[in-house]
């Protein structure tokens, strides 16, 4: 593990206001839905439980959903529990039933691939030192080995069809017009494999993941069960929501990840920061370490001075930290003053300046392009004359400079990677990239 993930993860703690870690889980809005809350409330304050939770490989990267479940899985570590982080090398090669359609299947190889990914992100969020140090497992190592027999007889006699398909995803799917297959039908049984076999190997008892995947968790906790006359838990977290009932995290059907080849680190600062009001105290709960106090005192400052933002500028710090490192936000909040014209241009990198230009409107032009035209081209504005108006009327910016003429070109880029900045009031931006730099000369 990198020294700077240790370092932030040393920082960790959980709140010692609470009389015990269900009660903080609570108190964070943690637990949706979950077998028993009394047995799990004793059973976490006391001994050391193992538990776990699965992610699967289909995608190259966590999103935000996940980042839920690895901040809860880091909350009972620090409460003393010990975790297992499956990356589902055999469970990510089916996929489990989206509410739509069938999903397609990633090559044996792909998947493999995304398997190294993923786990490499968990271990970021969970530490691998001390008595109670996380392990990572995969269950294609179990499933690999098995025949199709054997799992008929060992697994599938404890199943009841019925049972099966009055799970939420399978009956959604059932009545639908794509059906479902038998490949996405079967699921739930390799999820309750997975609790299975981590109960007989490691001794796992608990469980946790999304709610929206409760019939899979339930899955483990009936088999096990079944099988060996066992009681063990599930936790099924909240599906985080914005206050206006949009799925959390998404815009424009794209997730917000956290490899930053896929998502910025200041694309990630900017989402946090754009936070409504009144989702950001919820968001302060569930994802950072912060205490109830602090959050508190962050919750009147959202009521008395909402203008000053105080909590999602915390919130936007806390999580790109805890994702990117300290110094990924430092660079954010430089790109983020030298964009709004509060800070000098010439100070970021190429890289930076990127990854600011990929999230603003951009076009291609030269040197030679009317910034008249570039203004309409970015959809700054919607005509030429509307053009020619903003800057007359001095509010238009080029790197941070005053436009003076409504004939003024962009001239030779000054800013590394060969792009400008354009920028029409306090905050609305665009990105321009210069298009002759990138004609290679026969």
């Amino acid at each position: 593990m990198p020294a700077a993930a240790s370092d932030a993860l040393s920082k960790q703690s959980n709140d010692s206001s609470f009389d015990d870690i269900w009660s903080e889980l609570e108190w964070r809005g943690l637990v949706h839905v979950s077998t028993n809350a009394g047995e799990l409330k004793a059973l976490l304050a006391g001994d050391p439980i193992t538990y776990y939770c699965g992610f699967d490989p289909t995608a190259p990267s966590l999103h935000l959903g996940n980042l839920v479940q690895l901040l809860l899985m880091r909350r009972l570590q620090l409460a003393g529990h010990n975790p297992l982080g499956l990356v589902g090398g055999s469970t990510g090669l089916i996929g489990d039933p989206r509410p739509t359609a069938e999903r397609t299947l990633n090559t044996r190889e792909t998947v493999a691939q995304w398997v190294g990914y993923l786990q490499s992100q968990v271990s970021k969020f969970l530490s691998f030192e001390g008595s109670n140090a996380a392990r990572l497992v995969n269950n294609l190592d179990w499933t690999a080995p098995l025949t199709a027999i054997d799992f008929l007889r060992e697994i599938g006699k404890h199943y009841r069809v019925g049972t099966m398909i009055k799970k939420d995803a399978v009956a959604t799917r059932l009545n639908s017009d794509e059906g479902i297959s038998y490949t996405e039908f079967s699921y739930q049984i390799l999820q309750g494999l997975d609790f299975r076999q981590l109960y007989l190997d490691y001794g796992c008892v608990l469980q946790t993941g999304g709610s929206d995947q409760w019939g899979n968790l339930t899955s483990g906790v009936d088999l096990i069960k079944k099988s060996e006359g066992a009681t063990v838990h599930a936790i099924g977290t909240p599906l985080i929501t914005n206050s206006d009932g949009r799925k959390f995290g998404k815009s424009e059907g794209n997730a917000i990840w956290l490899d930053e080849k896929l998502t910025t680190p200041y694309a990630m600062y900017q989402f946090w920061l754009n936070t409504d009001d009144a989702d950001v105290i919820d968001r302060l709960k569930v994802f950072t370490f912060l205490s109830r106090e602090r959050i508190g005192e962050l919750a009147v400052a959202v009521e008395k001075e909402p203008f000053r933002r105080e909590a999602q500028r915390l919130l936007a710090s806390e999580v790109t930290a805890l994702v990117h490192g300290a110094a990924a936000v430092a660079a954010s909040i430089t790109a983020a003053d030298a964009l709004f014209g509060q800070g000098d241009l010439g100070v970021l990198d190429a890289a930076t300046l990127s990854s600011a230009i990929a999230e603003l409107p951009s076009a291609d032009a030269t040197a030679e392009t009317p910034i008249a035209q570039v203004l309409v081209d970015t959809e700054l504005v919607a005509s030429l004359s509307e053009a020619r108006r903003a800057i007359a009327q001095g509010g238009v910016y080029l790197n941070n400079a005053k436009v003076e003429s409504e004939t003024d070109v962009l001239g030779p880029s000054t800013l590394p990677g060969a792009v400008w900045i354009l920028r029409r009031g306090k905050k609305t931006l665009a990105g321009i990239r210069d298009s002759a730099a990138n004609v290679t000369s026969p």
